[in-house]
């Protein structure tokens, strides 16, 4: 009766110290963000880990012959265990979530925040799977049985380690692949990707996988580990603007200098499209019948691209058809008559 009192006036003892301790530091945290971020995250978990940390230094000045004190320290000894595991997971996902928050996406070159966004939420997951992990080894730890068998397993643990191995290789691939992206960012949150034909952007990046959004409102899934072992391509790797193309084949007595004006109208036609970087005419190819003609047009990014490209495609066929239509692509054919050889004076 009497350790049961103590405990309660304990964990009323750890409960007020978290209070008063939350009260200052959130008073104090207030200038700096993420510090903000992880206190706001933990408070909860925090107000269960003191008073549990209290009581547990009561059970572990209790005499040891006392009735049923093994089993109350062993069960205090696990819940402390998850607990401090949950406050711990917290304050990583608190952390986390304060450096996404200094560095907001919704500005006009974002490269810097997205490539931070990325390397942090990768590494968030990376990390709270390892601490997870550890927790509830911890907790097994705690049984004597299973202590036991860890003994009895070291003997075979080359096998058993070769056939977990080969059972965890997909989930462990992932995770090495995850940390890779992390670290040498080959792509981020909101890049614009090309996968196995397939045009989209990084909608998610989680611990085993990464969602594309397609600009048809599809969502493509493809695992870690599939971007650390084949190409893509990757259109803001380094900046978002980009150069696109548009091809027209014409007939060679089309003028060019008219489709060029044409063009440069067409661009300033569309100003929220068009950089005003570049617009070139080029003649890329002849053929027996017709020429190839380009347009490289630059954009802010590649949707503001495609749109401009069909604006562009779309108006120099329009242009061409209203001014120049005897010029559009055409099959020609010569057609030559002979005269019939003469026969007994006669033409056959």
């Amino acid at each position: 009766m009497l350790l049961a009192l103590v405990m309660v006036l304990a964990g009323a003892a750890g409960f007020i110290l978290q209070r008063f301790g939350r009260a200052i530091l959130f008073r104090l945290s207030q200038p700096i963000p993420r510090f903000h971020s992880v206190l706001r995250n933990i408070d909860r978990a925090a107000s269960y880990v003191l008073p549990l940390l209290f009581m547990q230094f009561v059970l572990r000045s209790a005499p040891d012959d006392l009735r049923g004190i093994v089993p109350l320290r062993h069960f205090a000894s696990v819940i402390l265990i998850l607990t401090m595991t949950w406050l711990l997971l917290r304050t990583v996902r608190g952390f986390a979530e304060g450096i996404i928050a200094e560095n907001p996406l919704d500005v006009e070159d974002n490269l810097n925040a997205r490539r931070i966004h990325t390397q942090t939420r990768v590494l968030m997951r990376s990390i709270m799977a390892v601490i997870v992990l550890i927790g509830l080894s911890a907790v097994l730890m705690t049984f004597p049985a299973v202590r036991t068998l860890g003994a009895s397993l070291i003997a075979s643990a080359g096998v058993a380690g070769l056939v977990a191995g080969m059972a965890a290789r997909p989930v462990l691939g992932n995770l090495i692949a995850g940390l890779q992206i992390g670290l040498t960012q080959p792509i981020r949150l909101e890049d614009v990707l090309i996968v196995d034909g397939e045009w989209g952007w990084v909608e998610e990046i989680t611990g085993a996988y990464v969602v594309l959004r397609i600009w048809d409102r599809r969502h493509l899934v493809v695992p870690l580990q599939w971007f650390i072992e084949h190409p893509f391509q990757n259109w803001t790797r380094k900046r978002a603007d980009i150069i696109g193309s548009v091809f027209w084949w014409v007939d060679y007595r089309l003028p060019l200098d008219p489709i060029r004006g044409e063009i440069r109208r067409l661009c300033e036609e569309v100003p929220h499209l068009w950089d005003g970087e570049l617009a070139l005419l080029q003649v890329t190819d002849s053929g027996t019948q017709s020429m190839q003609l380009r347009a490289l047009v630059t954009a802010r990014n590649s949707p503001d691209s495609w749109d401009l490209r069909c604006h562009i495609r779309a108006g120099v066929i329009d242009f061409i058809q209203r001014e120049y239509p005897q010029f559009l692509p055409r099959l020609r054919a010569e057609v030559e008559t002979r005269e019939a050889p003469e026969k007994d004076g006669l033409r056959a």
